[in-house]
């Protein structure tokens, strides 16, 4: 039988703080770059670059680079919820793009959402 690689355990707890943190930012008034929203490549390749080069514990910065928002918004007449975006781990109610890595709510948005 042979050994493969697995993923490191989901910290559930661990999820729900930060998800909790960031639910409190985002009702403070954190101002994020919610628009424009990433309608091209050349957008989102600018936004995660920016993304990258955030200091990994710098929450505040990576929220407002990707212009994360605690409510569902609206562009060009689609709805644009995390829990539709193709990043979006349903079960674990976590953005899995890997410039972000945050647990999200999935009514929240950011300018990154994709189908």
């Amino acid at each position: 039988m042979s050994e493969t690689a697995s993923a490191p355990p989901v910290d559930a707890a661990a999820d729900e703080r930060l998800r909790a943190e960031i639910a409190a930012r985002l009702k403070a008034g954190l101002e994020t770059e919610a628009w424009p929203r990433a309608e091209t490549s050349e957008m989102v390749n600018e936004i995660v670059a920016r993304l990258q080069h955030a200091t990994p514990e710098d929450l505040d910065a990576k929220l407002t680079i990707a212009g994360v928002t605690d409510h569902t918004i609206e562009a060009d007449e689609i709805e644009q919820p995390c829990e539709t975006c193709m990043y979006y781990l349903v079960h674990r109610r976590f953005c899995e793009l890997p410039e972000l890595m945050i647990p999200v709510e999935p009514q929240w948005s950011c300018r990154l959402w994709r189908i």
